[in-house]
């Protein structure tokens, strides 16, 4: 399924605190980067992973080489790899993320078999949508992302 009810994407947007971005670009001009970015400026904690990165920072926090080096409750695992690569993230995120609720796939990002895994725990899942956007649809600021007014923006 990626057809998610308003009300869905509300709740999960609403009730998470922290999100794990995995693959996520120390390069500016990249989605990860500044969707990483932009959910940090909306008050998320955001824990950056990336292995090639591990230990540098970003956003003022360390970028952590897997999932199961993050100390802390993570509520959202925020996925910018490849469909290929899902499974793999998300048995991490079910064996280490006891806190876990959400599990997001970015746009173009789906897998029906971790997706079903997932809900199994009970684990809500999000796929092929950038929970940027939807925060910003969601709250009436696509206007401000260049959405509607003719001009697409990355800019915050």
């Amino acid at each position: 399924m990626t057809n998610y009810s308003d009300p869905f994407l509300k709740d999960i947007l609403h009730r998470t605190k922290t999100v794990a971005v995995v693959g996520v670009s120390m390069n500016p001009v990249r989605p990860s980067y500044y969707v990483a970015r932009y959910l940090g400026l909306k008050g998320y904690l955001v824990i950056p992973v990336n292995p090639r990165h591990a230990g540098e920072q970003l956003f003022g926090q360390v970028v952590q080489e897997s999932l199961t080096a993050i100390e802390g409750p993570v509520d959202m695992v925020d996925i910018f790899r490849r469909s290929e690569a899902v499974p793999d993230i998300v048995d991490e995120a079910l064996a280490v993320l006891p806190d876990l609720r959400t599990i997001w796939m970015q746009i173009g990002v789906v897998h029906a078999a971790a997706t079903a895994k997932a809900e199994a725990c009970g684990v809500d899942v999000v796929q092929n949508l950038c929970p940027k956007i939807e925060y910003q649809r969601l709250h009436g600021e696509l206007r401000m992302g260049g959405f509607a007014t003719g001009v697409i923006s990355s800019k915050l």
